[in-house]
């Protein structure tokens, strides 16, 4: 998973691997893993994602399926885009 803005530091890292099948069990992964990080849990629920380049949009975490070795983008709300 890739950070940015707000969610890098809400996470306090940059980028981190994730083992698992969908976008929900990634998500879920990564509050467990920064639970002691309020923050963290508060951006993730606005921000938009993309995996592996393709926008995530509306459609259901648990839908979206992870390829080993992909990349999910954590992307947070941002004006000027």
């Amino acid at each position: 998973m890739r950070y940015w803005a707000a969610a890098k530091a809400a996470a306090g890292t940059a980028e981190e691997g994730y083992e698992a099948a969908t976008l929900a069990e990634a998500l879920e992964a990564a509050r467990q893993r920064h639970s002691g990080r309020p923050e963290f849990a508060r951006v993730l629920v606005r921000c938009s994602f993309l995996v592996d380049g393709d926008p995530v949009g509306t459609r259901s975490h648990g839908s979206v399926t992870l390829a080993e070795g992909g990349t999910v983008e954590v992307l947070p709300p941002f004006a000027g885009g």
